[in-house]
């Protein structure tokens, strides 16, 4: 899959496609309007960026994700990792941890996604 990198407010429209989809490209006119303040031109070259970038698609004016928001944050995530820690997640981990404390329902949440993979 070809990285798909996200400006700032292209990440908060994706996010909300996906919390509203499927959704009608009228609606998100409407929802964009409140949420940003855009204009009608905004909201449809925003959305036609997204779909560039191949996240949705846009069908007789719904728009439905191809990527889904867990799967795309999943591969921001791991990209992340990749690139500052070397791939290696325990270091990610040390860092992310340093000067936090964790739950108890943290590292039992934890433990079951370590055993579970």
């Amino acid at each position: 899959m070809a990285e798909i990198q996200l400006g700032v407010i292209e990440a908060r429209y994706a996010d909300m496609i996906w919390e509203h989809e499927p959704v009608t490209s009228s609606e998100l006119v409407k929802l964009t309007a409140v949420e940003f303040n855009w204009k009608r031109t905004t909201a449809h070259n925003v959305l036609r960026r997204l779909i560039d970038k191949g996240l949705f698609i846009n069908e007789n004016g719904l728009v439905t994700s191809l990527i889904s928001k867990e799967k795309f944050y999943s591969l921001q995530s791991r990209k992340y990792v990749d690139a500052t820690f070397a791939g290696s997640l325990p270091a990610f981990i040390a860092a992310f941890m340093q000067n936090t404390k964790l739950t108890d329902e943290d590292a039992e949440a934890i433990r079951k996604m370590i055993d579970k993979a």
